[in-house]
């Protein structure tokens, strides 16, 4: 029998802060669990009753999904961000952003021999992917790091998880020349581009950045964060129209298919804007809130321009942080989770209800 595939992993980072959460949930007032962005807020109403309205749905979806869908998602990037020139043909449902970034290297062939880069703090699933594929993951925050070679697959993440830091035009096409010039697959996670705080969002497939030209880029987005749609897993990927083609191809042949009430229920969402719009308001008070807490008991904030999290440090390792915030029934992220550039900092997020974020605040005091 061969090695276990998960071999190639690293430890599953929740499973190493199991004492912490313990230790959180012995206080008085229980736990604020601020350590994983998982919305916690009611899914969109319309999207509910979309995904009812579609329940009987007896047959088999398709990979590609309802050209409606793929129109909408097309719609939204021009309605919210100004994006031109994107038609349904170059759009791909997926099942969640976290299943496609996991299995793009090995779903567009990548191997032994290829590199896979991406951002020093980043979100683990880009590494993992590359192990999955047998590729050598590098992290890097500049193309000077790879001198005359290139990676074959490059990825940027803006607004980043877990820094909230927000990468601005002139950075993207400079990245994306650069990955042109080079042959380099450029990838851009873009699933929190709705919740820009401090300048301006900016996309990849945005024709100032692009020139106008889709080729040899990608960009995903999800409405997980966007319309609290995490347990419908409904994602996206756009971008150049061959490389959506070929994994269209591998992926009817995988049977990766986005269940018909979900995409019934993804087009409601992305059509409506105003229940984003209350999102945003709700997510901006308790950033407020809890980044004048943090700040008040003696934290430094970090980039956190954009995301759902607060990129915080006492200047000391980030595990003695988490353990400190336990005992306040604080449950948060270590950096480290994110790659050795994290050593310091904690990630806080602010995706907790109204009065747990309170709570917060009040243990913080």
């Amino acid at each position: 029998m061969p090695a276990p595939v998960s071999s190639r992993f690293p430890d599953f980072p929740w499973d190493t802060i199991v004492d912490a959460k313990a230790a959180a949930a012995a206080h008085p007032g229980g736990i604020v669990d601020l350590s994983v962005g998982t919305p916690v807020d009611d899914a969109p109403r319309l999207a509910q009753d979309a995904l009812c309205s579609a329940s009987n749905s007896p047959g088999y979806p398709t990979v590609l999904g309802p050209e409606s869908l793929r129109q909408a998602a097309a719609g939204w990037l021009e309605r919210r961000f100004a994006i031109t020139g994107v038609t349904p043909d170059a759009i791909l449902p997926t099942v969640g952003s976290k299943e496609f970034i996991g299995n793009l290297p090995l779903q567009l062939g990548f191997g032994p021999g290829d590199t896979v880069a991406f951002p020093t703090l980043a979100y683990p699933t880009y590494e993992v992917g590359a192990r999955y594929a047998g590729c050598t993951p590098v992290a890097a925050d500049s193309t000077v790091a790879f001198g005359p070679a290139a990676p074959q697959l490059l990825y940027l993440n803006s607004p980043a998880n877990p820094h909230g830091q927000v990468l601005g035009t002139e950075h993207l096409r400079k990245v994306v020349e650069w990955c042109r010039e080079r042959g380099t697959l450029l990838v851009s996670d873009e699933c929190y581009l709705e919740f820009v705080w401090e300048g301006e969002p900016a996309s990849i497939l945005h024709p100032e950045i692009n020139g106008g030209s889709l080729d040899g880029i990608l960009a995903v987005h999800s409405l997980s964060k966007r319309s609290n749609l995490a347990g419908y897993r409904d994602a996206f990927v756009v971008g150049d129209r061959g490389i959506i083609a070929e994994l269209l191809t591998l992926r009817k042949h995988l049977g990766f298919m986005l269940p018909r009430p979900v995409a019934v229920a993804m087009e409601a969402a992305l059509g409506d804007d105003t229940h984003v719009d209350e999102q945003r308001a709700r997510y901006a008070a308790r950033r407020r809130i809890l980044r004048a807490a943090l700040e008040g008991a003696g934290f430094e904030i970090s980039h956190s321009e954009g995301s759902l999290y607060l990129w915080a440090t006492r200047g000391e390792s980030c595990r003695s942080t988490v353990g400190w915030l336990a005992q306040r029934g604080i449950l948060v992220a270590p950096g480290d989770f994110y790659g050795p550039a994290g050593a310091q900092h904690v990630r806080v997020a602010f995706t907790a209800t109204d009065e747990r974020v309170a709570a917060a605040a009040e243990r913080l005091a």
